[in-house]
C-alpha cells in the first residue's frame, strides 16, 4: 500500500504542537543563513563592479553569454505579435480588469482643519521609477508582469522597469516580453535573481536605480529584497505559495482537492491546508486529493508539497476555523461554505479572500483584476497584497495663520521646554502676538 499523499490528517484540535508549529511557521528558504550569505556576496559585487558583475552572473547562474543587459523594444513587440491569439486575448482581458480594479483604488488628497487656523494636508505623489521582477526559473509567469506593471501605470509612475532572467537565447521568456509590451512597461532587462534586485536597488551604468521593487521571486530574490531595504522600498516579503480552505457540507470534495493541487503545483515548498467540517466530508476530500495528486501533470512538485506541508484537517464547527485562520494568515483563503458571505466578516489576516467555492483562486491569479502578488508565511498579519497604493509616496503639509501661531506658541513652548529642546521653545514663542 502506497504512503499517504498528505502530511497531516485528522482533527485540527488533535494536531501536535510540532505539526501546528510547522504549519504556522512557514518562513522558507529565504531565511536560510547560507542563502542570506550568498545573496550578501552577490549584492556586494554588483555594488562594487556594476554591469561587469551582472554579465558574470548571467554566465554563472543562467549559463548564457549576454551581448547586452537591456532587451530592445523591438524584441518585446515581436514577442507580443507572436503570441497565440487566444493567449493574447486572455492577457488583454486580464490587463483591462487589473487596470479597472486598481484605478478604483487611487487615493485622494485631503486637508483637515485641526483647530481654527491650522490646516494639515496630505497628497499622493506617484513614484518616479519602479522595478518589477518577473520570475523565470521553475515556472514563468507573464501574469505577474501584468500585476506589477499595470498598477504602476494606473498610479502614474514615471518609469516602469521589468527584470527577468535570460534563457538560452539571452532573452527573458517570450511570455514575459509580450506581457511587458502589452502592460506598457518602459524598459526590460535580461536580469534575474539577487543580481537583478541589487541592480535595481543601487543602480549600475546600464540599470537605473528605482524607488521601489515589486514582484515575486525565488528564495534568493526574496532574501535580496530584504537586504536592500536600506536603499529602496519593497513590497511584502514573499515565499512559496500557500492556501487555506474552510469548507462545510455545501462544498464539493473534488473542488476542494483541485484548489489544494492548484497551489501545490507552484512549488515543492507550497503549504496547502483545508479545514473541513465533519469527518465524512474530510475523508471525501482526502480521497479526492489522493486521486488527483497521483494523476497530476506536475506530479513530482504536487506530491512533494503535499507530503511536506499538505493537510486536510477536520473541524467540528465553523467557529473553530476562524482563530486558526487568523493565526495562519494565509496568502490565499478560500471560504467554501454555505454562509460564505457572512463568514467573510469573521476573517482577519489573509492576503486575499475568495468568497464561495466558485471563486476559484485560479480566477484571482489571472482574471478578476485583484492583484496576485501577496504576502506569504503568515505576513498577512501585517502586510497587504500589492495594490495601486504601493506606487505612491505621500507629501504632507501644514498651514498656520498668524492668529493660530500665537494661540499655539505657549503650549508648544511648554512642551519643548519639558523635553529640553529650548531652541524649539524659542522658535514657537517668537510668534506670540505683541
Amino acid at each position: 500500500m502506497s504512503a499517504p499523499v498528505l502530511k497531516y490528517q485528522g482533527a485540527l484540535a488533535a494536531l501536535t504542537s510540532e505539526a501546528r508549529r510547522r504549519l504556522l511557521e512557514r518562513g522558507g528558504a529565504e531565511c536560510d543563513t547560507q542563502v542570506a550569505a550568498r545573496v550578501q556576496a552577490i549584492i556586494a559585487r554588483v555594488r562594487e563592479e556594476g554591469d561587469r558583475a551582472l554579465f558574470d552572473f548571467a554566465r554563472q547562474f543562467d549559463r548564457v553569454e549576454l551581448e547586452a543587459l537591456e532587451v530592445p523594444r523591438a524584441r518585446w513587440d515581436a514577442a507580443l505579435e507572436s503570441l497565440p491569439s487566444g493567449v493574447r486575448a486572455a492577457l488583454e482581458r486580464a490587463a483591462r480588469n487589473i487596470a479597472r480594479a486598481h484605478a478604483a483604488q487611487r487615493p485622494l488628497a485631503m486637508e483637515v482643519e485641526t483647530e481654527p487656523g491650522v490646516v494639515v494636508g496630505r497628497r499622493p505623489d506617484p513614484l518616479g521609477r519602479v522595478g518589477v521582477y518577473a520570475p523565470g526559473g521553475r515556472a514563468v509567469y507573464p501574469s505577474s508582469v501584468l500585476m506589477g506593471v499595470v498598477p504602476a501605470k494606473v498610479a502614474g509612475v514615471g518609469e516602469t522597469i521589468v527584470c527577468s532572467p535570460p534563457g538560452p537565447d539571452g532573452l527573458p521568456s517570450a511570455g514575459v516580453l509580450a506581457a511587458a509590451a502589452l502592460a506598457g512597461a518602459d524598459r526590460v532587462f535580461a536580469l534575474g535573481g539577487a543580481g537583478a534586485v541589487a541592480a535595481l536597488a543601487y543602480g549600475t551604468r546600464s540599470v537605473p536605480r528605482v524607488d521601489r521593487i515589486v514582484g515575486p521571486g525565488n528564495a534568493y530574490v526574496a532574501a535580496a529584497k530584504l537586504q536592500v531595504v536600506d536603499a529602496v522600498a519593497i513590497d511584502a516579503p514573499a515565499g512559496p505559495s500557500e492556501i487555506l480552505i474552510v469548507a462545510d457540507g455545501s462544498a464539493r470534495p473534488d473542488a476542494v482537492a483541485r484548489e489544494l493541487l492548484a497551489q501545490a503545483e507552484h512549488d515543492p515548498e507550497a503549504c496547502c491546508v483545508a479545514l473541513v467540517l465533519g469527518a465524512p466530508l474530510a475523508q471525501e476530500v482526502r480521497d479526492a486529493v489522493e486521486r488527483q495528486a497521483r494523476a497530476a501533470k506536475r506530479g513530482d512538485i504536487v506530491l512533494s508539497a503535499l507530503g511536506s506541508r499538505g493537510a486536510v484537517l477536520r473541524i467540528d464547527s465553523l467557529e473553530e476555523a476562524w482563530p486558526f485562520v487568523a493565526e495562519f494568515a494565509p496568502e490565499h483563503l478560500l471560504i467554501a461554505t454555505a454562509t460564505a458571505e457572512d463568514d467573510l466578516s469573521k476573517v482577519r489576516n489573509a492576503g486575499t479572500v475568495f468568497v464561495g467555492q466558485r471563486a476559484s483562486v485560479a480566477f484571482g491569479d489571472y482574471l478578476t483584476g485583484a492583484n496576485h502578488v501577496l504576502p506569504t508565511a503568515g505576513l498577512a498579519r501585517a502586510y497587504s497584497g500589492l495594490s495601486v497604493l504601493d506606487f505612491y509616496r505621500w507629501t504632507t503639509w501644514q498651514r498656520v495663520t498668524p492668529e493660530a501661531a500665537a494661540a499655539m506658541a505657549d503650549d508648544v513652548g511648554a512642551l519643548a521646554d519639558s523635553e529640553g529642546l529650548f531652541a524649539h521653545a524659542d522658535a514657537a514663542r517668537a510668534w506670540r502676538l505683541p
